[in-house]
């Protein structure tokens, strides 16, 4: 602990130092050269805005294309867009003429205490793309795509874990209900299947599965000779746990209905408040499988933590469903795959709790 802490004080001094080399540089522009780029900047504003117009054109005409303009229709839209545009350069550019003014009235070093100060540490002026005085352009400001069939989310999902072991019902399972729990977090993109109609997605990506499972009666997991098997512990376990970690790139197929929201020059398809069912499964890979125990000995509290494999299954795959409301569902998975490979008696991995699709 005293080493990361030592390491991490001197990154904070390296930084510290390079934040004070940055600053000193910034300071030594001089006010000529900030109206050089700012110059620079009021061509590129006009550029920018073009490029615009021409995307809510496209837009327009596709449109128009499809018959949901008519010829009349698209030209009033045609305007409308160009007159906002060219609003924009003209506003933009006053902005621009405005901190030049500034600056040619007043001495070196003069600053400017706003959003658009160039003095700052990490301000830019017009060097990066997608940048107007330093300001970075967010993509709520750039003209939206007409029709985009795919989105992404980040996937949460947590709750009860346990095994059905072969020729046994799970209510006999040696491992605890409540204390036995899984947990998932991922990426996922989801893709319009049919051109016209967003009944049906395909929902695919990739998530880190960490499925827990706690033995009963004071057991914990040993190797016997190839087969993983529970035993009674010599002394008073207060936690036993093996926690087994996949990588797995789910699939599935997602039904259910969705509102159309149309714009001017884009729509979009929002399934917001509506029912969703998802079926499909997932493949992938063990990345690591541990053990830890936490017991007192001669009084002295114990924590052992074993990483090991446990014979635990290299390959896994299996079958998930979830039953959405907006971004909550019930969610459920099952391993096909057996845990532990190689065993007189097979067990599979089962999972039910809650899942977050969260755009």
């Amino acid at each position: 602990m005293q080493t990361i802490t030592k390491y991490l004080a001197l990154v904070i001094l390296c930084l510290s130092v390079q934040l004070i080399n940055a600053q000193d540089t910034i300071s030594k522009i001089n006010n000529k050269e900030k109206v050089t780029h700012l110059e620079a900047i009021k061509e590129r504003i006009k550029t920018e805005e073009r490029e615009f117009l021409k995307t809510e054109v496209e837009a327009i005409n596709k449109r128009l294309d499809m018959g949901e303009l008519s010829g009349a229709e698209a030209q009033i839209l045609k305007k409308e867009a160009a007159k906002k545009r060219a609003l924009n350069i003209e506003n933009r550019i006053a902005i621009v003429d405005n901190r030049i003014a500034l600056l040619k009235r007043n001495d070196e070093g003069y600053k400017i205490y706003d959003a658009e100060d160039t003095d700052k540490v990490g301000f830019q002026i017009g060097r990066e793309e997608g940048s107007f005085a330093g300001i970075r352009i967010k993509a709520k400001n750039k003209p939206k795509k007409y029709d985009r069939r795919t989105s992404s989310d980040l996937v949460l999902a947590f709750g009860l874990n346990n095994a059905i072991i072969e020729g046994q019902s799970l209510d006999d399972s040696p491992y605890k209900f409540g204390g036995s729990r899984f947990f998932e977090i991922g990426w996922a993109w989801k893709t319009r299947v049919f051109k016209n109609s967003n009944f049906m997605r395909f929902k695919y990506g990739y998530s880190f599965q960490i499925n827990g499972l706690k033995p009963d009666d004071n057991q914990y997991f040993v190797d016997q000779g190839g087969q993983t098997v529970l035993e009674e512990f010599p002394e008073n376990l207060k936690k036993s746990k093996l926690s087994i970690t996949n990588l797995v790139f789910p699939v599935h197929f997602e039904f259910g209905p969705s509102k159309r929201i149309d714009k001017d020059t884009y729509y979009r398809y929002s399934t917001d408040n509506k029912f969703k069912v998802g079926i499909g499964g997932y493949a992938g890979f063990n990345i690591g499988t541990r053990q830890k125990l936490k017991y007192k000995l001669d009084g002295e509290r114990v924590k052992d933590k074993q990483k090991r494999g446990f014979n635990t299954t290299n390959l896994v795959y299996g079958l998930s469903a979830y039953l959405a409301f907006d971004d909550t569902a019930l969610y459920i998975k099952y391993d096909l795959s057996p845990i532990f490979k190689d065993q007189l008696i097979d067990q599979n991995n089962i999972s039910i709790g809650l899942r977050f699709d969260m755009d």
